[in-house]
């Protein structure tokens, strides 16, 4: 009997993890046979699961039902539960919200129609004190999660970092959480390449588009992938520093999607950054307390002298009688 609870378990969850399993897949994944496999959606069903049947090749799917199935949550748990990881997918929890959003995902795909209700109703009446970071729609974040998940082309309205608008398609890959902001990396099919996007610049249409085969991801470590890729954007100033200390201690004053970080040797890497302001630039790099060397843009210099001079003499004129200077 343990054995065949803990399977009704294992076989739950898979059916949580995908849109639909065949029957064989499923039997491979939990080591039974097909006809074992048709016994255990039986006696979930007989316990509330609606486990729905596909068309073609037998297979199986997990739907949403008319109430919640039982020895899970009531009404009101399900309804606390999802809004508090709408919360944390907000990011007002650092290190929780690409999970919140995964566990987001699974749960409103079985939330019966009024409990959704109740859930967005809840959060639209909510206001945030502040937030860190661009913000974005929970909502907007499950259904990227779930395209993810199923391997459906997403199409969306985009706006640029200059404020240009376009209509995209793309094939989704992952969803990466900055510490600032949410992006997808996926491929863009009118463009044929990888591309990043911020999730808050985007607007999703319905419905989706087809069904595509995975891609080979561009690297296996994605977050380093997208740190690149952001990190190089087209601002109009980049900076490139030398950065006189080791590359992990300079790496810990900086979100890992705004600069490209290498070593150079145990004392000192190479900063590569860039902003649409020159004195953004400069205070960035300086507030860190480590003693650089500007390689680009030939502007800075200037404009570091300039804010050098302006800091000297109020540091001069700090806790002086004199009150203030004329202008």
């Amino acid at each position: 009997m343990l054995e065949t609870s803990a399977r009704l378990l294992r076989l739950l969850s898979l059916l949580q993890t995908r849109r639909e399993w065949s029957g064989a897949e499923l039997a491979e994944r939990l080591g039974v046979t097909a006809r074992t496999v048709r016994r255990d959606v039986g006696r979930l069903r007989e316990l509330g699961y609606p486990v729905h049947a596909t068309a073609g090749a037998p297979g199986y799917r997990l739907g949403a039902g008319t109430d919640l199935p039982p020895l899970l949550l009531d009404d009101d748990e399900a309804v606390a539960v999802a809004v508090g990881l709408r919360t944390a997918a907000g990011g007002s929890v650092t290190g929780i919200e690409e999970t919140s959003v995964r566990a987001l995902a699974k749960l409103e795909r079985v939330l019966p129609s009024r409990l959704r209700h109740r859930v967005h109703a809840l959060q639209s009446m909510t206001v945030p004190m502040g937030r860190a970071g661009s913000a974005v729609d929970p909502a907007a974040l499950t259904a990227i999660a779930s395209a993810c998940r199923d391997h459906e082309t997403l199409r969306f309205d985009y706006r640029t970092h200059e404020g240009r608008e376009s209509a995209r398609a793309a094939e989704p890959y992952r969803l990466v959480h900055s510490g600032r902001h949410w992006y997808l990396l996926g491929w863009d099919t009118g463009r044929a390449g990888w591309r990043t996007y911020r999730v808050d610049r985007l607007t999703l249409r319905t419905p989706n588009g087809p069904r595509f085969v995975p891609r080979e991801p561009p690297d296996s470590d994605v977050a380093a992938y997208l740190s690149r890729s952001i990190s190089s954007a087209p601002y109009r100033y980049r900076g490139r520093f030398t950065m006189y200390a080791p590359a992990e201690v300079v790496a810990g004053h900086l979100p890992p999607t705004v600069a490209a970080i290498e070593p150079i040797d145990e004392r000192s890497c190479t900063l590569s950054t860039g902003a649409n302001d020159l004195d953004e630039l400069a205070v960035y790099v300086a507030l860190m307390d480590i003693d650089f060397d500007v390689h680009e843009p030939p502007e800075l210099a200037d404009r570091l002298r300039v804010l050098a001079a302006r800091l000297a003499t109020a540091a001069r004129s700090a806790g002086g009688s004199d009150g203030p200077r004329e202008r």
